[in-house]
């Protein structure tokens, strides 16, 4: 396995960093990839699902994104050290009726000496909102544009 840097232990900028890649990779909407991020045997809380190891993070993420379409996501550092960092976020998508919904949620991430998460914990809400309320939207399975606020700045 190739090292995905940053590396721990984490630094203020690397934290940022290493979340503004894990956004990235989530705002593909590819499980596939979004799993190259996570040792083979990684551990997953995620709502009230639990998963280990990538063949079950990619059917996770696979069920995720077939229910929460046109996803959107904006993840914000919280807390870091040594090889953890905690993230808080927010993330926008609708359903097959068209039902907006924003979710909110924190983050806990604990990653191996080669920078791959090992351990997520996931907890997360939701609310339906109306399609005139949406604060993240850009063009879908892109990046969020570095000109885009982030959550402090949206007030989320």
């Amino acid at each position: 396995m190739t090292a995905r840097p940053p590396l721990p232990p984490f630094t203020h900028a690397s934290a940022v960093e290493k979340i503004r890649m894990a956004e990235n990779g989530w705002n593909s909407r590819d499980p596939e990839r979004v799993s190259l991020a996570y040792t083979e045997d990684s551990r997953w809380r995620n709502r009230a699902e639990f998963a280990r190891g990538r063949a079950e993070i990619v059917a996770l993420l696979t069920r995720k994104w077939n229910r929460e379409l046109d996803y959107r996501l904006v993840k914000e550092l919280w807390a870091f050290g040594g090889n953890r960092i905690a993230v808080r976020f927010a993330y926008e998508y609708h359903d097959d009726s068209g039902q907006w919904y924003r979710a909110y949620g924190n983050e806990n991430w604990e990653f191996d000496a080669d920078g791959l998460m090992a351990t997520r914990h996931a907890s997360i809400n939701e609310h339906p909102i109306a399609a005139g309320e949406r604060k993240l939207d850009w063009d879908a399975r892109a990046p969020r544009p570095l000109d885009h606020p982030g959550l402090s700045d949206l007030g989320l």
